[in-house]
């Protein structure tokens, strides 16, 4: 998932909270500290105020024609205003708060003090994304689409902050350059084969060059423009054609050159880097790695033990597709020469053609109107926002992971969003491994909970909008593909639950290679045939993966760590209400309190279970 998914939680909202508000609070005054929080949250991150559609004073001032600061400076200020804020709610007296105030007190708190941690590595974004421009991150990544999809375009003014937002992605990309020569300084320079590509997967460079080699009339920064002022109806068709020109002039004159200077500096560090994979190489790499797992876990779990669970787990689904296989009358070869066999089969295949996609995403929609109808069967409170299916943009498509989720706007503007990399579906998306996906990133996963958060009118502003942890959120993604296959979905589909229970194996050695990266400084190659033996996965999808957890290390252990932490509150609360355990109820407590760390999760679901017991 990002705030581009995968920005909102990839990066986790830990990392937005770095915006936090400077200025002073009355002591005692919860509400108004997280009302100025929210506003400065905004005000620092532009995007995100378009991003959700707030109104101008909520976000402290105009917004629509501004981009975030993306220098080294802009990051340090925004650790100097993350302590002040968690020394504005540490001056209050928690115990004197009201109970639900607590929860929020709690939430808000976590959150700052994981970015304050975090931002203690001053390379890259910190502790959990050390690097500032790789295969995954950086403003290439998130901007143009953002500018396209997210960026409204309705009348003359908002096409004028289209232009500037434009310049201001220049500007962006020049502050990220200028970062890398200084992360590089002392001595943090990402692996080389995410800067450069290797085994047929493109690095940043490839995709930088990729768009930069676009003739700027067809970049779709000046083609989503065109398309969308051809709709509007009160800017003359002479304007229209001035704007489009403009913008091809700032694509041409300032954005492409942009991209060949940060080109031109990755190229620069690449004769530094190594093939060394794990941040264990970097400065203070120990503590930064335990950082990121702190951060994104929201557990106190050691890479040991995560190790552990990971190789656990493996064998336990394992045995389960075994069965599965068996029962099918497949019994030759081992379980992931069975899963590939099974992905040959022309039955399993959508081609790599535009009918073929069409097709793929057509079977997506309908999985989902399929198990959006059941949902009241395991939820009492009702998700209204809507979702729409899309493909991960071409021009990012090669780094990019199998799929994410972008967040609804807030007014009901713009649908949430899952999307699907579909670079080649003929050899990466057999049929059978594609409902579980859908049910992570659409329902009951992170669409529905995230949904479910926004529309918490009751809950502050801060957690419905602006908060995340990714323990919780990917946890609960992970644990709604559970729940799609307890709830019967694939009762006539065996195959499909062969996907689940590969999807399962997959988040479970993730465990086991990011500490085997990270902890054990395994290779990238020991990394790719582990997963690869785990899964029977394709050696293109698993080697965007492994690469993926290079640059943003612990953010693969939130899944399982997540899912694992959910089934034992409900374990626990099962055990404990004994006929009394509603799982409706148990739901509704868990999402309605939005994204929360694992440990205030626990917490409400004991009150819960407590409250009753009392009844």
């Amino acid at each position: 998932m990002q705030l581009s998914r995968r920005a909102l939680l990839g990066a986790t909202a830990a990392g937005l909270a770095l915006a936090a508000c400077g200025r002073q609070a009355q002591s005692g005054d919860l509400n108004g500290i997280l009302e100025r929080l929210s506003t400065d949250i905004l005000r620092e991150i532009p995007e995100y105020a378009t991003s959700l559609a707030v109104s101008e004073e909520q976000a402290g001032g105009r917004y629509i024609d501004r981009l975030s600061d993306y220098s080294k400076e802009g990051a340090l200020r925004l650790r100097g205003v993350a302590e002040r804020a968690l020394g504005e709610l540490r001056a209050l007296n928690r115990e004197r708060l009201e109970p639900n105030d607590r929860v929020t007190y709690d939430i808000v708190a976590t959150a700052l003090q994981d970015s304050v941690d975090a931002a203690r590595f001053e390379h890259g974004g910190g502790a959990q994304s050390p690097y500032v421009v790789t295969q995954l991150t950086g403003a290439y990544t998130s901007i143009p689409d953002f500018l396209a999809s997210q960026h409204p375009v309705t009348n003359r003014e908002q096409a004028d902050a289209y232009l500037a937002r434009l310049s201001a992605y220049a500007r962006a990309l020049d502050q990220e350059t200028a970062r890398i020569g200084e992360d590089a300084a002392t001595g943090v320079i990402q692996p080389n084969f995410t800067i450069a590509g290797a085994d047929g997967n493109g690095g940043a460079v490839a995709q930088l060059g990729a768009f930069a080699a676009t003739a700027p009339a067809q970049t779709v920064l000046v083609t989503s423009l065109q398309s969308r002022l051809a709709g509007v109806a009160d800017i003359a068709d002479a304007d229209k054609a001035a704007l489009a020109q403009r913008a091809e002039q700032i694509v041409r004159d300032e954005v492409l050159p942009a991209y060949r200077r940060q080109i031109d500096a990755l190229n620069a560090v690449l004769p530094r880097a190594t093939a060394d994979a794990g941040v264990w190489r970097l400065p203070n790499g120990a503590d930064l790695y335990a950082t990121a797992l702190r951060a994104y876990t929201t557990t106190t779990m050691s890479p040991e033990e995560l190790h552990q669970m990971g190789v656990d787990l493996i064998a336990q689904f394992t045995g389960e597709m075994d069965a599965i296989f068996r029962a099918q009358g497949m019994t030759r070869g081992t379980v992931n020469e069975r899963i590939n066999a099974l992905g040959r089969r022309p039955d399993q295949i959508f081609p790599s053609t535009d009918a073929g996609r069409e097709a793929l995403l057509a079977m997506l929609n309908e999985q989902m109107r399929v198990i959006t109808a059941r949902m009241p069967e395991v939820c009492g409170v009702q998700a209204r926002a809507t979702l729409e299916i899309k493909r991960v943009p071409e021009y990012i498509e090669a780094g990019a992971p199998g799929g994410y989720y972008q967040v609804a706007a807030l007014d009901g503007s713009r649908p949430g969003a899952y999307y699907i990399n579909l670079r080649d579906p003929a050899n990466e998306w057999p049929k059978f491994t594609l409902p579980t996906l859908t049910y992570h990133e659409g329902t009951p996963g992170h669409h529905w909970q995230l949904s479910l958060q926004q529309e918490a009118g009751e809950m502050p502003f801060i957690r419905r909008a602006l908060l995340g942890f990714s323990g919780f959120s990917e946890g609960w993604g992970l644990y709604a593909e559970q729940l799609a296959d307890e709830m019967g979905m694939y009762r006539n589909d065996p195959f499909g639950r062969i996907g689940y229970l590969q999807s399962m194996t997959f988040r479970a050695s993730r465990l086991v290679v990011d500490t085997g990266i990270h902890h054990m400084r395994w290779t990238r190659e020991q990394a790719i045939d582990s997963m690869m033996q785990a899964t029977g996965d394709q050696r293109s999808n698993v080697t965007t993966e492994v690469e993926r957890y290079c640059v943003w290390p612990g953010q693969a252990c939130s899944y399982m760590a997540g899912r694992q932490a959910l089934n034992r509150m409900r374990d626990g609360a099962r055990a404990a209400l004994g006929d009394r355990f509603d799982l409706r109820a148990f739901h509704d407590r868990v999402l309605t309190n939005g994204s929360t760390p694992l440990t205030v999760t626990d917490g409400l679901v004991n009150e819960w279970v407590a409250e009753v017991q009392r009844a």
